[in-house]
Protein backbone atom coordinates (compact mmCIF):
# COMPACT_ATOMS: atom_id res chain seq x y z
CA UNK A 1 0.00 0.00 0.00
CA UNK A 2 1.10 3.29 -0.77
CA UNK A 3 1.80 6.52 1.22
CA UNK A 4 -1.06 8.69 0.86
CA UNK A 5 -0.68 11.10 -1.84
CA UNK A 6 -0.11 14.04 -0.58
CA UNK A 7 2.74 12.90 1.49
CA UNK A 8 4.13 11.89 -2.12
CA UNK A 9 3.59 15.24 -2.83
CA UNK A 10 5.13 17.07 -0.38
CA UNK A 11 8.14 15.14 -0.59
CA UNK A 12 8.36 15.57 -3.98
CA UNK A 13 8.23 19.43 -3.27
CA UNK A 14 10.80 19.19 -0.12
CA UNK A 15 13.11 17.19 -2.18
CA UNK A 16 12.86 19.70 -5.34
CA UNK A 17 13.41 22.37 -2.71
CA UNK A 18 14.76 22.33 0.66
CA UNK A 19 16.12 19.02 0.43
CA UNK A 20 18.53 20.99 -2.64
CA UNK A 21 19.08 24.03 -0.72
CA UNK A 22 20.41 21.67 2.54
CA UNK A 23 21.91 19.11 0.99
CA UNK A 24 25.11 19.88 1.93
CA UNK A 25 23.75 20.33 5.76
CA UNK A 26 22.17 17.09 5.57
CA UNK A 27 25.08 15.15 4.77
CA UNK A 28 26.96 17.00 7.47
CA UNK A 29 24.71 15.82 9.47
CA UNK A 30 24.38 12.27 8.40
CA UNK A 31 28.53 12.29 8.87
CA UNK A 32 29.02 14.02 11.77
CA UNK A 33 26.04 13.18 13.86
CA UNK A 34 23.34 15.31 14.86
CA UNK A 35 24.35 18.13 18.58
CA UNK A 36 21.38 20.33 18.59
CA UNK A 37 21.46 22.40 22.01
CA UNK A 38 17.87 22.83 22.51
CA UNK A 39 15.39 20.25 23.24
CA UNK A 40 11.79 21.17 23.09
CA UNK A 41 8.68 18.82 24.55
CA UNK A 42 6.19 19.54 22.57
CA UNK A 43 2.13 18.20 22.23
CA UNK A 44 1.82 16.26 19.09
CA UNK A 45 -1.11 18.38 18.31
CA UNK A 46 -1.03 18.67 14.73
CA UNK A 47 -1.07 22.38 14.51
CA UNK A 48 1.92 23.10 16.59
CA UNK A 49 5.06 22.09 15.19
CA UNK A 50 7.80 23.23 17.04
CA UNK A 51 10.18 23.06 14.13
CA UNK A 52 7.97 25.40 12.11
CA UNK A 53 7.23 27.91 14.77
CA UNK A 54 10.84 28.03 15.73
CA UNK A 55 11.58 28.08 11.78
CA UNK A 56 14.49 25.77 12.84
CA UNK A 57 16.79 24.14 10.51
CA UNK A 58 17.64 20.24 9.97
CA UNK A 59 19.37 19.29 13.16
CA UNK A 60 19.08 22.63 15.67
CA UNK A 61 16.02 20.83 17.34
CA UNK A 62 15.89 17.54 19.76
CA UNK A 63 11.74 17.38 19.79
CA UNK A 64 9.69 15.25 21.81
CA UNK A 65 5.93 15.24 21.31
CA UNK A 66 3.26 13.48 22.88
CA UNK A 67 -0.45 14.44 24.69
CA UNK A 68 -0.10 17.56 26.19
CA UNK A 69 3.68 18.21 25.98
CA UNK A 70 3.53 16.64 29.42
CA UNK A 71 6.75 15.66 31.48
CA UNK A 72 5.91 12.97 34.19
CA UNK A 73 7.85 13.21 37.44
CA UNK A 74 11.31 10.99 37.58
CA UNK A 75 9.83 7.12 38.44
CA UNK A 76 12.72 4.50 38.16
CA UNK A 77 10.11 1.53 37.92
CA UNK A 78 11.49 -0.21 35.30
CA UNK A 79 8.89 0.17 33.00
CA UNK A 80 8.72 1.85 29.50
CA UNK A 81 8.88 6.06 29.77
CA UNK A 82 9.23 7.33 26.63
CA UNK A 83 9.36 11.01 27.73
CA UNK A 84 12.42 10.28 30.46
CA UNK A 85 14.52 8.14 27.39
CA UNK A 86 14.24 11.45 24.97
CA UNK A 87 15.67 13.46 28.48
CA UNK A 88 18.48 10.86 29.71
CA UNK A 89 19.46 10.74 25.85
CA UNK A 90 19.32 14.51 25.14
CA UNK A 91 21.41 15.51 28.57
CA UNK A 92 23.86 12.56 28.16
CA UNK A 93 24.43 11.89 24.95
CA UNK A 94 23.55 15.18 23.27
CA UNK A 95 24.85 17.45 25.91
CA UNK A 96 21.65 19.44 25.67
CA UNK A 97 21.96 23.18 26.63
CA UNK A 98 18.05 24.18 26.88
CA UNK A 99 14.99 22.40 27.40
CA UNK A 100 11.88 23.87 26.30
CA UNK A 101 8.07 22.85 27.49
CA UNK A 102 6.22 24.14 24.52
CA UNK A 103 2.09 24.32 25.64
CA UNK A 104 -0.66 25.54 23.45
CA UNK A 105 -4.13 27.08 22.89
CA UNK A 106 -6.59 25.16 22.44
CA UNK A 107 -5.17 22.08 23.65
CA UNK A 108 -7.67 18.77 23.03
CA UNK A 109 -5.81 16.85 25.88
CA UNK A 110 -5.97 19.77 28.15
CA UNK A 111 -9.83 20.56 27.80
CA UNK A 112 -10.57 16.56 27.71
CA UNK A 113 -8.87 16.72 31.28
CA UNK A 114 -10.59 19.69 32.32
CA UNK A 115 -14.20 18.86 31.70
CA UNK A 116 -13.51 15.11 31.97
CA UNK A 117 -14.78 14.47 28.55
CA UNK A 118 -13.61 11.99 25.84
CA UNK A 119 -11.83 9.90 25.04
CA UNK A 120 -10.63 10.16 28.82
CA UNK A 121 -11.86 7.17 30.70
CA UNK A 122 -9.81 5.98 34.09
CA UNK A 123 -9.06 2.15 32.86
CA UNK A 124 -7.07 3.54 28.90
CA UNK A 125 -3.86 5.31 27.89
CA UNK A 126 -5.10 8.51 27.35
CA UNK A 127 -6.98 8.60 30.60
CA UNK A 128 -3.95 7.36 32.86
CA UNK A 129 -1.58 10.11 30.73
CA UNK A 130 -3.51 13.41 31.57
CA UNK A 131 -3.77 12.19 35.17
CA UNK A 132 -0.07 13.71 35.25
CA UNK A 133 -2.04 17.50 35.01
CA UNK A 134 -3.89 16.95 38.11
CA UNK A 135 -1.36 19.24 39.99
CA UNK A 136 -1.77 21.47 37.30
CA UNK A 137 -5.53 21.75 37.96
CA UNK A 138 -4.94 22.45 41.60
CA UNK A 139 -3.10 24.99 41.20
CA UNK A 140 -5.52 26.97 38.87
CA UNK A 141 -8.36 25.80 40.94
CA UNK A 142 -12.27 24.13 40.41
CA UNK A 143 -13.62 24.32 36.91
CA UNK A 144 -16.52 27.42 37.37
CA UNK A 145 -14.22 29.72 38.99
CA UNK A 146 -13.69 31.82 35.61
CA UNK A 147 -14.76 32.05 33.22
CA UNK A 148 -14.31 28.50 30.56
CA UNK A 149 -11.46 30.07 27.49
CA UNK A 150 -10.00 31.73 30.29
CA UNK A 151 -10.08 29.05 32.72
CA UNK A 152 -8.49 26.57 29.98
CA UNK A 153 -5.74 29.18 29.24
CA UNK A 154 -5.12 29.26 32.50
CA UNK A 155 -4.80 25.74 32.63
CA UNK A 156 -2.68 25.17 29.58
CA UNK A 157 -0.10 27.43 31.11
CA UNK A 158 0.00 26.17 34.54
CA UNK A 159 0.13 22.45 32.76
CA UNK A 160 3.68 23.75 31.35
CA UNK A 161 5.02 25.19 34.68
CA UNK A 162 3.87 21.51 36.11
CA UNK A 163 6.37 20.11 33.43
CA UNK A 164 8.92 22.13 34.34
CA UNK A 165 8.47 21.34 38.20
CA UNK A 166 8.30 17.69 36.98
CA UNK A 167 11.65 17.95 35.11
CA UNK A 168 13.22 18.79 38.25
CA UNK A 169 12.96 15.61 39.81
CA UNK A 170 15.50 14.44 38.17
CA UNK A 171 18.22 13.97 39.74
CA UNK A 172 21.10 14.26 37.05
CA UNK A 173 19.23 17.28 34.89
CA UNK A 174 18.25 18.55 38.62
CA UNK A 175 22.49 18.85 39.26
CA UNK A 176 23.12 20.36 35.64
CA UNK A 177 20.45 22.85 36.00
CA UNK A 178 21.55 23.91 39.40
CA UNK A 179 25.31 24.21 38.26
CA UNK A 180 23.96 26.45 35.43
CA UNK A 181 25.25 23.63 32.40
CA UNK A 182 21.41 23.39 31.49
CA UNK A 183 18.43 26.36 31.44
CA UNK A 184 14.36 25.28 31.32
CA UNK A 185 12.15 27.27 29.89
CA UNK A 186 8.29 27.65 29.40
CA UNK A 187 6.65 28.79 26.36
CA UNK A 188 3.29 28.84 24.77
CA UNK A 189 1.59 29.13 21.56
CA UNK A 190 -1.70 30.38 20.49
CA UNK A 191 -2.59 28.64 17.44
CA UNK A 192 -5.19 31.03 16.56
CA UNK A 193 -3.08 34.39 16.67
CA UNK A 194 0.63 32.23 16.14
CA UNK A 195 1.96 34.76 19.34
CA UNK A 196 4.47 32.78 21.50
CA UNK A 197 4.60 33.82 24.70
CA UNK A 198 7.46 32.90 27.18
CA UNK A 199 7.23 31.71 31.15
CA UNK A 200 8.70 34.43 33.15
CA UNK A 201 10.55 32.17 35.49
CA UNK A 202 10.58 34.92 38.79
CA UNK A 203 6.94 35.55 38.54
CA UNK A 204 5.40 32.42 36.46
CA UNK A 205 3.54 34.76 33.91
CA UNK A 206 3.82 34.38 30.54
CA UNK A 207 4.48 37.19 28.36
CA UNK A 208 4.44 37.70 24.74
CA UNK A 209 7.63 37.62 22.40
CA UNK A 210 8.01 40.45 19.79
CA UNK A 211 5.37 42.54 19.11
CA UNK A 212 1.43 41.84 18.92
Amino acid sequence: MSLPDHLIDGYLTFRAGRLRAEQDRYRDLAESGQSPEVMVIGCCDSRVSPEVIFNARPGELFVVRNVANLVPPYAPDGGAHGVSAALEFGIAALKIRHIVVLGHAHCGGVKAFAEDAEPLSPGDFIGKWMSLMAPAMEQVGPRGALPRDEYLTKLEQANVTNSLNNLMTFPRLRKLIERGQVTIHGAYFGVATGQLSVRDPDTGTFGPVGKT
